[in-house]
């Protein structure tokens, strides 16, 4: 039995498909390319734009970090609170200054006061006046460059100085002390607050 297989459609039998408009090629390519844009684009510029940011907030925390000497003004309530540094009142010529490590954080307090205000000062702290030791400056050298404090040589303060360290156990703070009378009236109190995570 011979088959006939179906006769093949010729090219006159085919549906013939439009040519499609070269406007509307060239406005779906540019609609792809713009889709590909906004995909690929946004994000990346968020990436470059978020990067940037990053980077200049930590340039900007190092330099804060770096920086040398104190802030005029009260620390902080939860600062002096923390550091167990009470600044009588009344007091003036306040600075202050704090750094943070993952071994030491430390508050650098100046304030000047009158004697009373001294004395409720150490007796806040847990001392007294009678713990002050002539010329024992107990602020290193190291808290001296920190801060810009001078206690001898040039740019010193004049007078005498009085020192103590209050050793305290974790997790309170350990403080050293110095106290400057150059002004016989209005002493100045020099506090460097310790917490040893």
């Amino acid at each position: 039995m011979t088959g006939t297989l179906p006769p093949q459609a010729g090219p006159a039998d085919e549906a013939q498909v439009p040519a499609e408009d070269r406007r509307h090629v060239i406005r779906r390519r540019a609609l792809t390319l713009l889709i590909i844009v906004l995909l690929i684009g946004i994000p990346a510029g968020y990436l470059v734009i978020s990067a940037n940011q990053s980077r200049n907030s930590g340039k900007d925390k190092e330099e804060k970090y770096s920086a040398r000497g104190l802030t005029k003004g009260w620390p902080s309530k939860v600062q002096r609170r923390l550091y167990q540094v009470p600044i009588p009142r009344p007091s003036n010529r306040v600075a202050w200054y704090e750094t943070n490590n993952w071994k030491t954080s430390r508050l650098y307090v100046q304030f000047q006061t009158t004697h009373a205000g001294l004395d409720r000062f150490l007796k806040q702290v847990g001392v007294s006046r009678s713990e002050l030791t002539k010329g024992d400056v107990t602020i290193g050298s190291r808290d001296q460059q920190v801060t810009g404090w001078r206690f001898s040589g040039p740019g010193a303060r004049p007078g005498a100085n009085w020192g103590l360290v209050h050793q305290q156990k974790n997790p309170k703070p350990t403080q050293d002390i110095v106290v400057n009378t150059g002004n016989p009236k209005y002493p100045t109190v020099y506090v460097v607050s310790r917490l040893v995570p």
